[in-house]
């Protein structure tokens, strides 16, 4: 230690040698503490376990000098109240799906999934390196936390129906459990009647017949709640969800009064968490699908009449949305141009690969 540290430790002691930024390695070694609410139950290992990749690898990456306890939904905060409680204070982070608070504003929606929209690796591309996160996070500013990815469920299933849909006018007057965004404004106007109640409620449901169908995300999350014995229709594609993203949303105040080594941990957390959340729903949809199929379940394709009537509803539901909001206008048309391109590009390289590989015997 040089004679001018020590002569300033002895005249200032170590809060003042603190505040005089002498000794950062000192500071960095101050110990934080965070609390993340996620809006999913711990049995939704894929979803939830997303929040405790992050941190676990928080933790390693800190050497346990910062720790972010885990909470399920409604622990800490109801599983639709993350954001409140950010805004609150009363919790640093939150993990949820942004199409849950539509209702706040519907450009929330946009952060996870709209009807046919963006891919997860397409999602990934528009928000990291095309303009979606800035673009988001300016918006998001407005309730005082900003964003980062927390993994992506792919492209979901079309969800579970007690009888056959084989055409529009099976849609009308169908009583259907459905989750956020504005999907369900899209299948209003094709006649759908839209139920609101928890998952726990769904399975008895759709048994007594009090509910005719209900989407949720793909076989490996719908086996373990056992639809498939009281709905044996399981349509696809999920038109409405191409690939949902989930994100981590960061109160700002606590981000920024991270040193640059704790932000850069939660920044490579999160990276982390993400990838594996991806990965581990490519991984284990292929046998559970498998299982529910050797159980009986009839696999089912919408009907080309029936995708086109969701697109020309869901066209119907943005234009009337841009048309009350130039932010919502914006973002929606800058997503749109960047899925443009991504079309197009896949034409020549993925859909075109897994197109003929279809066809062989692997």
């Amino acid at each position: 230690m040089s004679m001018d540290r020590r002569s300033l430790i002895k005249t200032t002691g170590i809060a003042g040698v603190l505040a005089a930024g002498v000794a950062p390695a000192v500071h960095a070694q101050a110990a934080v503490r965070w609390r993340l609410a996620s809006s999913f139950p711990k049995s939704l290992d894929t979803i939830f376990g997303s929040a405790e990749m992050f941190s676990k690898t928080v933790r390693s990456l800190s050497g346990g000098k910062f720790e972010v306890s885990v909470h399920a939904a409604g622990e800490v905060t109801p599983a639709f109240g993350v954001v409140d409680a950010l805004q609150q204070g009363s919790i640093d982070m939150a993990q949820t799906a942004s199409y849950y608070f539509t209702g706040k504003d519907p450009i929330f929606a946009l952060g996870c999934a709209v009807p046919f929209g963006l891919t997860a690796r397409q999602m990934d591309a528009w928000m990291e390196h095309g303009e979606g996160r800035k673009m988001l996070d300016e918006f998001y500013a407005k309730y005082g936390f900003t964003s980062r990815s927390a993994g992506n469920t792919g492209t979901q299933m079309g969800g579970w129906y007690r009888k056959e849909i084989r055409s529009v006018a099976d849609l009308k007057g169908l009583k259907m459990r459905m989750g956020g965004g504005l999907f369900g404004e899209a299948m209003a106007r094709l006649g759908v009647v839209a139920q609101n109640m928890p998952a726990g409620e769904v399975y008895s449901a759709l048994e007594k017949g009090t509910l005719d169908a209900t989407e949720f995300v793909g076989p490996y999350d719908d086996e373990k709640l056992g639809f498939n014995k009281v709905a044996p229709f399981y349509y696809y594609p999920g038109w409405w969800e191409g690939g949902a993203e989930l994100e981590f949303f960061i109160n700002s105040k606590a981000y920024n009064s991270l040193s640059a080594e704790n932000k850069a941990i939660v920044d490579a957390a999160c990276d982390v968490a993400a990838r594996d959340m991806t990965a581990k729903y490519d991984a284990r949809n292929p046998s559970a699908l498998k299982r529910l199929v050797a159980a009986k379940t009839q696999l089912k394709p919408f009907t080309k009449d029936v995708m086109d009537a969701g697109w020309k509803a869901s066209a119907a539901v943005f234009a009337e949305h841009e048309a009350k909001s130039p932010e919502f206008r914006k973002i929606h048309q800058s997503m749109r141009a960047f899925q443009r391109d991504q079309v197009l590009w896949s034409r020549f390289s993925e859909y075109r690969y897994d197109s003929y590989l279809a066809t062989v015997k692997l």
